[in-house]
């Protein structure tokens, strides 16, 4: 079952009204490019069920989520990311884990996200402004690229540990980041983030497990 969602709310700066459909019990937030330079290529975000996972159609940026999925602690936090075509320039998409006030301007989260071009980055959302760095992107060997069909397959997974952070790519740690310094910032709500032009993510396997 596919339904509006709230657009308005999550869109604050925007002139122009966006669409936004999900299934049921699934929130969307919307990230229209500001950049004249980048635009969005259309204004509307779909995300529809398929199979046992949920294929995102971006538009603008959009983070996806279910208010119900948080975790705290240690933890680690899967997900299968299929791409169904190439973006026609280079776009993330990924996990988002230790969410908080997701539907507002002091919106928080991280992000761990890969694209078609092999690389990999991790960054912190800090409200509707400022976005930091914590692993700037980087090429890796573990990120599968676009086959002849256009479509690649990457598992990413988020260890969150006592001391430190594991980021993988199909099994493979890539970066590690230490966990002092974000204290509190793991702990929240987790879901995916599908940055703006990509035609579509097939996520599947999405689940949290303690560690």
């Amino acid at each position: 079952m596919i339904r509006h969602l709230f657009a308005a709310l999550l869109a604050l700066l925007l002139a122009v009204p966006l669409a936004a459909q999900a299934p049921a019990a699934l929130q969307l937030r919307l990230d229209r490019s500001t950049s004249a330079a980048d635009p969005d290529d259309v204004p509307d975000v779909t995300v529809t069920n398929v199979g046992s996972g949920f294929q995102v159609n971006t538009g603008p940026a959009a983070v996806v989520w279910n208010p119900a999925n948080t975790a705290t602690g240690t933890y680690s936090l899967k997900g299968r990311f299929t791409l169904q075509a190439p973006s026609d320039h280079v776009n993330y998409y990924g996990l988002v884990f230790g969410g908080a006030q997701l539907e507002g301007s002091r919106q928080s989260y991280l992000y761990f996200l890969v694209a078609q071009d092999g690389t990999f980055l991790v960054k912190h959302r800090a409200n509707d402004e400022a976005v930091h760095d914590v692993v700037a992107k980087a090429e890796h060997p573990a990120v599968r690229r676009p086959g002849p069909d256009g479509k690649s397959v990457n598992d990413l997974e988020v260890r969150v540990g006592a001391n430190e952070i594991q980021y993988l790519v199909n099994g493979q740690v890539v970066t590690t980041t230490p966990k002092s310094g974000m204290t509190g910032r793991t702990d929240g709500i987790w879901g995916v983030r599908i940055n703006h032009r990509i035609p579509g993510v097939l996520v599947e396997n999405l689940s949290v497990t303690p560690m």
